[in-house]
């Protein structure tokens, strides 16, 4: 394979690769769906710690399991969805049925009750769980397959994976709020003088309001899940019918498929750097709320002052964060990309970002507590560039994979990428409960947390995504695909496929 990691070459999009604006909102839509399940379930998953009193290593456990079930899951859905042959796609039946069982057993997961002891809530949180992310593959993995082939033009593809980032942030608005909402009684924002909303609570506990929000966003999931399914045009919806195979067959082929997707250099480097950051990430994000409760407000003289104040913290930092994403980072990431290429712009944006934590070391500030809202808008490209540009190139590499092994896989690629993701997500959320522990935390000692406990889950929360990102720009250094590359690759598969 050429090296070429240099942008010789300024290519223009023709008219008929450019996919209609009608498709790439829908296909956005599926963003704000895949987003949603995991940010919600990170957020209602407080219950068991902060309402029900479930130890934090044990809540760990819950998240990191079914992380692990997504080691078989992921890559054989992948599989199966490149392999389907039905008269509505090869994705869009998986994209239907995924959407409507998932929205159905995250409502079910949280439907918890005080009264019950810790295990209890373990293995029921625990078994739906495990049901979930099996319905929710179903979903994603075909659901993310589709957006790599829906054009083979270099540029055009970074313009839809902007639209999925960009579909993605008002789900991190909401996010951010849903501790505000689960854990506060009442609320108020003030600027000054002026107030800008107050908030009492409808719900009775912190199980109640999780009870209720989660049956919410399972018809989120549902409703908004299936309409990729519905209008979203699939470009190798009709390929051959494959040979057919017993168990034994599908499970060679499918190792095979596996052993020859990791042979790919290119492939490789993307999960590499797209699992450091992204986990890099959850490992962190997980103190955020902590470090907000018990540190920024740590000094209100009741805890639900303390939670109420907090909250409100986490809800606007969370709502000024994706409103920076998506209108500051995303635009500005596709328009550098196709000035400079993929690669480059990795490294500006990824340099903003740690500039970003940095900053938001400097804004945990229990004097100014809203100081923190400097570092949004250069955290705002962490992971909004993130996925806008590595899932691009994913649809580049699916391209050289064809190249090379004369076959269309964007399902397997799409569930290896997720699955070594999830994998990460599962260790970040295990260790984040071991990490909590030894960061000194004690739940029981509510506002009188220890100065080395405070000081230790700030350099978590701060230090962990700049090591990590470092790293990931070290990685990337040398990526294979350029523009140039890209479009050699494009006019060969052409010329192949003419002649086939």
């Amino acid at each position: 394979m050429a090296q070429a990691t240099g942008q010789s070459t300024h290519h223009v999009t023709a008219k008929n690769d450019r996919i209609p604006f009608l498709q790439k909102v829908i296909y956005g839509i599926g963003s704000f769906v895949n987003q949603f399940a995991g940010a919600a379930t990170g957020s209602l998953i407080l219950v068991l710690n902060l309402g029900l009193g479930v130890n934090p290593v044990l809540v760990g456990w819950v998240g990191a399991i079914p992380r692990f079930l997504d080691a078989f899951s992921d890559p054989l859905i992948g599989y199966s969805s490149d392999n389907t042959r039905t008269r509505f796609g090869r994705r869009k039946p998986w994209i239907f049925f995924g959407a409507l069982f998932s929205g159905v057993l995250l409502a079910l997961m949280f439907q918890l009750h005080k009264g019950h002891g810790e295990y209890f809530y373990f293995y029921w949180v625990l078994g739906f769980q495990l049901l979930f992310v099996l319905a929710f593959a179903c979903y994603s993995i075909p659901w993310i397959a589709l957006g790599y082939e829906m054009t083979p033009d270099y540029h055009e593809r970074t313009r839809l994976q902007a639209y999925a980032s960009f579909f993605a942030q008002p789900v991190w608005i909401i996010a951010n709020w849903l501790p505000l909402l689960i854990t506060a009684k009442a609320a108020e924002l003030k600027f000054g003088v002026i107030k800008i909303f107050t908030f009492t609570s409808p719900f009775t506990d912190i199980t109640h309001a999780v009870r209720v929000i989660a049956l919410i966003v399972g018809i989120c999931i549902t409703v908004f899940g299936v309409l990729p399914a519905l209008f979203n045009k699939e470009h190798f919806a009709n390929l051959p019918k494959p040979e057919k195979k017993n168990y034994k067959g599908v499970i060679k082929d499918l190792i095979h498929n596996c052993a020859t997707s990791f042979k790919c250099k290119p492939f490789v480097k993307l999960v590499t750097v797209t699992f450091l950051i992204f986990n890099g990430f959850m490992l962190a994000s997980a103190f955020t709320a902590y470090v907000v409760f018990f540190y920024v407000f740590g000094g209100q003289p009741t805890m639900d002052l303390m939670y109420q104040n907090g909250g409100t913290l986490l809800g606007v930092f969370g709502t000024v964060s994706p409103i920076c994403t998506t209108f500051l980072a995303i635009p500005l990431t596709s328009w550098i990309s196709t000035k400079l290429g993929k690669r480059k712009t990795f490294f500006i944006t990824m340099s903003l970002a740690i500039f970003g934590y940095c900053l938001k070391w400097v804004g945990y500030n229990t004097a100014h507590p809203y100081l923190l809202l400097i570092a949004a808008p250069f955290l705002a490209f962490h992971l909004g560039s993130l996925f806008t540009i590595v899932c691009s190139m994913i649809a580049d590499v699916c391209d050289l994979d064809e190249l090379e092994t004369g076959t269309r896989r964007e399902g397997m690629f799409s569930g290896i990428y997720w699955w070594i993701l999830k994998l990460g997500i599962a260790g970040a959320t295990l260790i984040t409960g071991y990490l909590l522990n030894w960061t000194g935390f004690k739940q029981e000692l509510g506002l009188h947390q220890s100065v080395s406990t405070l000081f230790y889950m700030r350099l978590c929360d701060v230090g962990i995504p700049i090591i990590t990102s470092l790293i990931a720009i070290y990685i990337f250094m040398n990526f294979e695909i350029s523009e140039d590359r890209a479009y050699e690759i494009r006019k060969e598969l052409e010329r192949r496929r003419g002649k086939a």
